[in-house]
């Protein structure tokens, strides 16, 4: 009994698979993590190859790309050279030792780099036709010279700082990210050779805008640093002809360890995080005409053993084209978009709690405003009737406005309890500085379990109301980010619902008392049951197409890595469960193949905003999509870490509005979704999802659909029904 939104033909099989083809013995019925993830970064990478997105869009995907794969090399490549390094054998999933990755890795990012250099030349061609230019000989004007010049003696050349490599002084350090440049040199008066290292400062810009006052004409010039100071070395190095210069970048291992039994967490992360700068190289990146004899030099002095060195005849460092993207061009960016105040929210002139009292809220990020997070905190801060405050920050950002709602409440005399997670990686010096801040405002610092982190995203404010106190909650799939809040699509669920206010005080004394919640009412709680309710409710759909009953299973997730889920997920298929799986990122799950998983079907979403929110959703006995249907919203992803080593959230959506909002509009906009959507097929490859004419299936693009209509549930009653489009099954179209 087929429940999907669309027909399942219309999937195409993927280019060299035999779909609903049976597994050869030697064929592992997973994909590769790592392959996978490369995948993902390799549909970015499309994006930014899209005619159809404006130019300064398109190098923002392309500069994203460049960030992504940074972190890859860094942590997960690191993670595989340690292996190799230790002589560690373990099988990856699909049965891959880690040499056997890292060889099949290296391959795919070599095509990757070669990938994102030929889409920059692209979209530098398109931005010169835009009149936005990356200067180069030809480029640069008399006066625009002159300027450079100046700019170079009076702001960079006091900053760097030359130093030979010759056995007298010994091999500077380069830091992790680190950029520099090698001189090739002659010392004019006794024909001396020698090499010169530049290390470029990272406080400084990537690139410098020439000021609009000194072009001729229209238009706009930028020069990235490293070109800046190779086209002025002469007056850095006096007295000596150059004879040839090169780029270089550094990457290391950035992961961080801790032992279990650590004494003190704060004193351990900030040693770790200084560490983390001098781990050792994984990636040397260098200009294609590089000095054989400086590349050589370089080789040795940095201990490249198992590190990848690539060449390139383009940019070094694809992620600083981010600083060309803030170029002030509406006309080459997405038309803008504000994020809308909830209706529901309004009619109650702002009053967060008076609009959550009258019945649950969901708001979906970043069609709804963030303000309404923050004013949640905010409005208890000043509320004379809230005495306690409780909230876990994974990721809060440089700049965060929930941070100073929490200080101000405690400086108001609330009772404050922040869990800081440490261990959110590359977020662990800004999460230092919060603590900090925090304590010294007289909040309860706490920061968790030393093996586990605390990734569940939860708020709790107590309120004194009549003769006793209600407890509101707001729980997240995202995190209290007020710049990713922007770009991710995530959800905030608002409640007052008693049970859910119980088992969320029973999280928190977990976490920060170690106390093990029992008799949880409503919320399941990873490491301790959220694994077995997942698998408790595949098992219901198993049996309910057993029994002839509707079966269904709807995921929205970011990543599918954990074989136990995969397994299950696998028999839900044998057993004729319809399985719809929207997972942006990595899957490890082979969709399409006969006797293993020919229900599944696998899609990907990429576009305008990045899809990070976490849905879970099953029949229950009755046709998908349904009032019926059991669903959830989570902070975890199913990975084994967030389901074994983290503690995480699983939360029940009761109310029907806020269920409509989450499966009828949330999920279903996601499966019919034509614009974005990728089709995962049998060998690993992706496919761009099409609209079919010939099944009357109209193109449909989510995030357009959700940034024209209200939300369900935070429409309130000044709209009719009726002002929000249905999606239909059939129609595939709001």
């Amino acid at each position: 009994m087929s429940t999907s939104p669309i027909a399942r033909e219309d999937v195409p099989a993927g280019a060299g698979a035999v779909q609903m083809a049976e597994l050869a013995p030697d064929e592992s019925p997973y994909f590769n993590r790592e392959l996978s993830w490369l995948q993902f970064n390799q549909r970015v990478l499309a994006e930014a190859s899209n005619e159809k997105y404006p130019l300064l869009e398109r190098l923002r995907f392309l500069s994203i790309s460049g960030s992504n794969l940074d972190e890859f090399m860094m942590i997960r490549v690191a993670g595989l050279v340690g292996q190799v390094q230790r002589g560690l054998e373990t099988p990856s999933l699909d049965g891959r030792s880690p040499s056997q990755q890292l060889s099949a890795m290296r391959e795919k990012l070599v095509e990757l780099s070669a990938i994102q250099q030929a889409i920059w030349r692209s979209v530098q061609g398109g931005l010169a036709g835009a009149d936005i230019h990356i200067a180069d000989e030809q480029r640069v004007s008399p006066v625009a010279h002159k300027w450079l010049k100046s700019y170079f003696l009076n702001e960079i050349l006091p900053i760097i700082t030359p130093q030979a490599l010759d056995p007298a002084h010994p091999f500077p350090f380069v830091q992790n990210e680190g950029m520099g440049l090698l001189f090739t040199l002659t010392r004019d008066a006794t024909r001396e050779q020698l090499i010169e290292m530049v290390l470029i400062p990272s406080a400084l810009p990537r690139f410098v805008r020439v000021p609009d006052s000194v072009i001729e004409g229209s238009g706009v010039l930028y020069i990235s640093i490293a070109r800046l100071i190779q086209r002025y070395a002469e007056a850095l190095f006096p007295g000596f002809t150059i004879q040839g210069d090169g780029l270089f970048r550094v990457l290391r291992d950035s992961d961080i360890e801790i032992e279990e039994e650590a004494e003190d967490l704060v004193r351990t992360f900030r040693s770790a995080i200084q560490r983390r700068r001098r781990g050792q190289v994984i990636q040397l990146e260098l200009e294609e005409d590089f000095d054989p004899a400086a590349e050589a030099l370089l080789r040795d002095q940095l201990g490249i053993n198992e590190a990848a060195v690539i060449k390139t005849d383009g940019m070094i460092g694809i992620d600083g084209l981010a600083e060309i993207v803030r170029e002030d061009r509406p006309d080459l960016k997405f038309d803008a978009y504000s994020p809308r105040l909830p209706e529901r929210v309004r009619e109650h002139d702002g009053d967060v709690f008076s609009a959550i009292r009258e019945k649950d809220i969901v708001i979906h990020h970043p069609y709804e405003s963030f303000e309404v997070v923050v004013d949640f905190i905010r409005q208890a801060a000043a509320d004379p009737d809230v005495v306690a405050i409780k909230q876990t920050l994974y990721r809060a950002g440089s700049q965060s406005a929930v941070i100073g709602a929490l200080i101000e409440a405690a400086e108001a005399g609330k009772s404050v309890t922040a869990v800081v997670e440490l261990k959110a990686r590359f977020d662990e010096e800004q999460n230092l500085k919060w603590a900090s801040a925090l304590e010294r405002a007289g909040v309860q610092v706490i920061y968790g379990f030393t093996d586990w982190k605390t990734h569940a995203k939860v708020a709790m404010v107590v309120r004194r109301e009549g003769d006793g106190f209600r407890t509101y909650c707001h729980f997240g799939t995202g995190n209290y980010h007020p710049v990713t809040a922007k770009v991710y699509t995530d959800l905030s669920f608002f409640t007052a619902d008693p049970k859910l206010g119980r088992d969320a005080a029973k999280m928190f004394n977990f976490v920060t008392g170690y106390v093990e919640p029992h008799a949880l009412e409503r919320i399941h709680i990873a490491p301790i049951d959220l694994r077995a309710e997942i698998y408790s409710r595949i098992d219901i759909e198993i049996a309910n197409a057993q029994a002839g009953k509707p079966a269904a299973i709807w995921f929205k997730c970011n990543q599918l890595t954990d074989q136990g889920v995969i397994d299950r997920l696998y028999a839900a298929s044998n057993a004729d469960v319809q399985v719809e799986l929207v997972v942006r990122g990595i899957c490890c799950l082979r969709p399409g193949i006969a006797g293993l998983s020919e229900n599944i079907r696998v899609k990907s979403i990429i576009g305008r905003f990045l899809e990070h929110s976490r849905i879970y959703a099953f029949a229950n006995g009755h046709t998908m999509p349904s009032a019926h249907a059991a669903v959830f919203i989570s902070s975890a992803d199913l990975m084994g870490r967030n389901l074994d080593r983290r503690v995480e959230t699983l939360i029940p959506i009761l109310n029907r509005t806020v269920h409509d909002q989450v499966l009828q509009q949330v999920v279903l906009a996601n499966m019919l979704d034509t614009e974005q959507s990728w089709w995962l097929h049998p060998d690993g490859s992706y496919s761009r999802v099409t609209a079919s004419k010939a099944g009357g299936i109209k193109p449909f693009n989510c995030h357009r659909y959700f940034m024209t209509n209200p939300s369900l549930s935070g429409r309130g009653g000044a709209l009719e029904a009726g002002a929000v489009p249905k999606l239909s099954l059939r129609r595939g179209a709001a």
